[in-house]
């Protein structure tokens, strides 16, 4: 007879057989059965942190910094709630997580129990998938088949809800290499004819561009190297989303920079004025497509994603191929070289001779003086300071994560975390601390605003009690920044409460948790705090403050084109830049 184990050993055994390392949560009655078996073994470390929305976000920190599948447990009812956002997060941004949620025992389950919640109905709608596990030997099956989902195709958060009379039931252990999930499997491989059709498509192409996204990341470094090559036999230029950024190196020539709202103007009148456009592991995001009917609009449009519901689903395409990008891009390049592809050579020189004249406006050139500290100015000095150290980069939501993604140069994929779907305040400082975990001789580094600082700060506790030295870099405008450029720009300049009016002294912040706290308020005096907060050993709150009135350009207003953009603050709304006397070939 098989040995029988407790659900909570059950519980543990299957995450040890899934290599989970590490688990970021918060105790609670319903898992009491759980932290027990945890107290009882040493395979698995548990992080404490300070809220359940924070553990999601830590999660999310770890599984995109590694490529593995990060672990969340959190108890019922309230505990279960408050991860939600995190969920909601994971799922917009295609991260995979695993997150165990306690439940009242099943026979009270309906009875409006202490701290019971429809957890399973409440997290359909912001997971990949979620289970309700009724009998102890359900167990074991179930956690092994969430990491597969979590894991595979198009990845994102899996919620298995635990009772307790099931975490303390007893059931033999089933082995991971005994478990198949027998009806999900995503397609991996694409139709070869379709990838003829698409490499057809961008030998014939005058003006061709590469737009790619998150999904390149995603499916692996290996991905990325891949399409790095292929790009460059090409000639073609290439932009990314905001979760692309990594992908392809930032210093590559071909590439043109990040796209959407607040993308460079080279990539946006690029992808206007393309002609053939190879989307790849992006999904024709609202932000990245602008006004729809206006978007690239004599443009051949190819979508490669591992996700069949998001082709066609904003943007009708002409050639829709499903397959995981390593494998879709391996055989584009393998179909390129025996059609031995030649694009007009002629043709792609006038089209990049375009595109370096609209380099040549300096769409990111902004001012400086010896008073007062850009945003932009603080971030290319971190940027200068720590490009060539072991760098992770996290970072809150808002004006100062639309200047990271601008002005920090990523190279490799994996070292930017940053919440784009969903668009999270409070996202950077958990992430930040998921990345150290992961990587604790690395430097972490979340770029914050105060405003978004202040959703999650008690998560500094966690940074102490586990010596996780990572720096938040605050750059201070004492506005909800975002918010108050939309509301100049928009609304009249009316600014309805996005003033803050009572900040924290962050430097006894930061002392009254252990951290180190550094305050900056001249451009004389970045460089030293800078390499101040880099070389400590503990985790460092510095608080930049930086102009209150700058505004981050470039920006296209919402539901206008690409090519009706806002380059500066001598522009107002609906009086963009626009009709730019593209030379068409």
């Amino acid at each position: 007879m098989s040995e029988q184990l407790s659900g909570a050993e059950i519980v543990l055994k299957a995450l040890v057989d899934q290599g989970v390392e590490v688990v970021f949560g918060y105790p609670g009655g319903a898992v009491l059965p759980i932290y027990d078996a945890l107290f009882r073994q040493n395979r698995i470390r548990h992080v404490l942190c300070r809220h359940e929305q924070g553990a999601v976000h830590m999660a999310e920190g770890y599984a995109r910094s590694t490529g593995k599948v990060g672990c969340v447990l959190v108890t019922s009812g309230p505990g279960a709630t408050n991860a939600v956002t995190g969920l909601t997060d994971a799922l917009m941004d295609s991260v995979p997580i695993v997150c165990l949620t306690g439940q009242v025992p099943t026979f009270l389950i309906g009875n409006d129990a202490f701290q019971e919640a429809d957890t399973t109905g409440i997290t359909r709608q912001c997971t990949k998938h979620n289970y309700l596990v009724k009998e102890p030997d359900r167990l074991a099956r179930t956690i092994h088949e969430a990491f597969v989902v979590a894991s595979t195709g198009r990845p994102g958060p899996v919620v298995v809800d635990l009772p307790k009379d099931v975490l303390m039931g007893k059931a033999p252990y089933i082995p991971a290499s005994r478990v198949k999930h027998r009806s999900y499997k995503p397609q991996m491989k694409a139709d070869i004819a379709l990838i003829e059709q698409a490499v057809e498509l961008m030998g014939k192409a005058q003006r061709p561009i590469f737009y790619i996204g998150g999904g390149v990341v995603n499916s692996g470094p290996s991905a990325c190297k891949l399409l790095a090559s292929f790009v460059r036999s090409t000639g073609f230029p290439i932009t990314s989303t905001l979760m692309g950024l990594g992908a392809y190196p930032a210093s590559d020539q071909q590439f043109l920079g990040m796209l959407g709202m607040h993308g460079t103007y080279e990539a946006n009148l690029a992808m206007h004025a393309c002609d053939v456009m190879i989307c790849i592991g992006a999904r024709f995001d609202d932000r990245v497509t602008g006004r729809l009917d206006a978007f690239a609009p004599n443009a051949k449009k190819i979508h490669v994603d591992i996700d069949p519901s998001s082709i066609n689903k904003n943007v009708v395409v002409d050639v829709a191929i499903v397959g995981d990008v390593a494998h879709v891009v391996e055989d584009m390049i393998r179909v390129w070289k025996a059609k031995q592809i030649r694009p007009t050579q002629k043709a792609l020189a006038t089209w990049w001779g375009q595109i370096d004249a609209w380099k040549a406006r300096n769409c990111l050139a902004y001012k400086t003086n010896d008073t007062t500290i850009k945003p932009q100015q603080a971030i290319e000095r971190l940027y200068a300071l720590t490009k060539d150290r072991d760098t992770y980069i996290t970072t809150e939501v808002g004006q100062h994560q639309m200047w990271a993604a601008q002005f920090y140069k990523f190279e490799e994929p994996n070292r930017w975390m940053t919440s784009g779907g969903l668009g999270t305040m409070g996202y950077g400082l958990p992430a930040a601390l998921g990345v150290q975990v992961a990587h604790p001789e690395s430097l972490v580094v979340d770029i914050s605003g105060e405003a978004s600082f202040q959703m999650n700060m008690q998560e500094m506790g966690t940074a102490s009690q586990y010596r996780l030295p990572v720096k938040v870099f605050i750059l201070n405008n004492q506005y909800m920044g975002m918010v108050r450029q939309w509301q100049e720009l928009l609304h009249g300049s009316r600014y309805s409460e996005s003033y803050s009016d009572a900040l924290p002294d962050f430097v006894k912040l930061a002392e009254s948790f252990g951290w180190l706290g550094l305050e900056v308020e001249s451009p004389a005096d970045l460089d030293d705090a800078i390499k101040t907060m880099i070389e400590s050993d503990k985790p460092v709150l510095m608080n930049v403050h930086v102009d209150p009135s700058e505004n981050c350009y470039p920006m296209i207003p919402s539901g206008a084109a690409h090519n009706d953009m806002l380059m500066g603050p001598e522009d107002t709304a609906g009086a963009g830049v626009s009709d730019h006397g593209m030379v068409l070939v």
